[in-house]
């Protein structure tokens, strides 16, 4: 049996960045079109590139 892996919420991911051109926060991943739908459609979409990401281990990837 495969182990679903367990959901993360974007805001703790180390790729949900502040994109200053749109002035919002995005997702640095680049999701192909069945991701996405995914991502938008499901209530509980289990993200395959979530990374917990704390604000020590994003700072240190912005420098």
């Amino acid at each position: 049996m495969k182990k679903k892996k367990q959901a993360g919420s974007c805001e703790s991911c180390m790729y949900y960045e502040y994109d200053e051109d749109y002035e919002c926060y995005t997702c640095q991943m680049d999701l192909d079109e069945d991701e996405m739908a995914h991502f938008l459609l499901e209530k509980h979409y289990a993200c395959p590139y979530y990374r917990f990401g704390d604000e020590y281990t994003i700072v240190r990837k912005q420098i």
